[in-house]
Formats: C-alpha cells, structure tokens, sequence
C-alpha cells in the first residue's frame, strides 16, 4: 500500500508540472533562469559530455549488467538489468506522451538571446536527456541500496540537467519534470519488480 501510495503522489506531481506548465509556459523566474546559465556560445565540453552521456549511459548501464549475469549465470543481476530496462521504457513512453499533450517550444524558439548548442526539432518539456538519467540513477540506488553508487549516480543526472539548461535546449521546470517522470518510471518498474517476480525467485 505504501509503495501504491508513493506511485501515485509521484504521478500527481507530474500532473502538476503538466498543468503549471501548460498555464504558465513563459514564466518569467524560467526564462531568467536559462538566460543566466545558458552563455552565447554554449561549447563547454563538460557539459556538452554530461548531455551527451545521457542516453548512451542509460542504456549501457543495464546492457551491461545483463551481459555480466549471463556470462557468469547470475539470475538476480539479469532480473536487475531488466528491472532497469523496464523502468527506462516506462520513462520513455511517458516522457514521448507528455511532450505530445504539453507542446512547449524549446526556450531558443521563443526567445532569441537563448543560444542552443544545436537546432532540436523535438519539444521540451520534460527533458528527454534527464528522464532516462534519473531513471537510472534511481533504479541504480533502489537495487543496489548503496550510497557509494546512489550518489554518484544522482550528481551525474543532476550534471544532465544542469548541462540541458546550459546548453540552451530546456526550461528548469523541462528539468525538474523529467526528473520525476525518469524517478517513476524506475519506482514503477521496481515495485512490479517486487510485487511480481521478486517473490517468485526467492521460492
């Protein structure tokens, strides 16, 4: 019941972020806030790295553990691996649908002294790139249940979210709403884990 309970506070705040952003998608404190970081010529290669590191880590990530466990038999680090794809596909399939429904044009196409890296026919909120990091990153904390790879893992998709607003291509909130679609999408994924196969596995 509490992991039910968690499951829905997480989707009711991102209910929330949709309907703030929908209603006010040209917040002035947003705006000030990209203008502030974002520099005319974004070209910082370490958070050019951070953004770019995004989706190929995400996937590496559970590819990885899945070839380990099969090359040494390990049946616990494979269901690991596929509890981390099964959270990043949750994540993707939210972050596409809310992207669909919201709409909003990335900061550069509304206001011409916001400078992106690179032109992004996609929209913005939330942010791909943080979706599947925090994704990972929680997924990561949830099965390990170790600080030493939670934290690290955390302060590289926090990197990831930094770096998109750096580079022109998102609003805070882009942010913040994918980092809670990513975090629930790895907390969904985990619980059916749990409530699903882990019982199972222990018989």
């Amino acid at each position: 019941m509490n992991a039910t309970k968690r499951m829905k506070n997480i989707l009711l705040y991102i209910g929330f972020f949709c309907i703030s952003t929908t209603s006010f998608s040209q917040a002035q404190w947003e705006v000030n806030t990209v203008r502030n970081i974002n520099p005319r010529y974004p070209n910082s290669e370490v958070w050019k790295t951070f953004s770019s590191s995004a989706k190929p880590l995400a996937v590496a990530v559970p590819l990885g553990m899945l070839a380990v466990s099969l090359a040494k038999e390990n049946k616990e680090l494979r269901h690991q691996a596929y509890e981390i794809i099964a959270g990043l596909a949750f994540t993707t399939v939210a972050t596409e649908g809310l992207k669909i429904i919201v709409n909003r044009p990335r900061p550069y196409e509304t206001y011409n002294d916001i400078f992106p890296d690179e032109l992004d026919p996609g929209h913005s909120f939330p942010s791909g790139h943080v979706s599947v990091a925090f994704s990972t990153a929680t997924s990561l904390a949830l099965i390990t249940k170790k600080w030493c790879v939670a934290v690290p893992a955390f302060v590289w998709a926090s990197g990831v979210g930094y770096s998109r607003m750096y580079l022109g291509q998102h609003y805070p909130s882009d942010v913040i709403a994918g980092a809670i679609t990513g975090a629930a999408g790895a907390y969904v994924a985990h619980w059916l884990n749990k409530k699903f196969f882990y019982g199972k596995r222990k018989t």
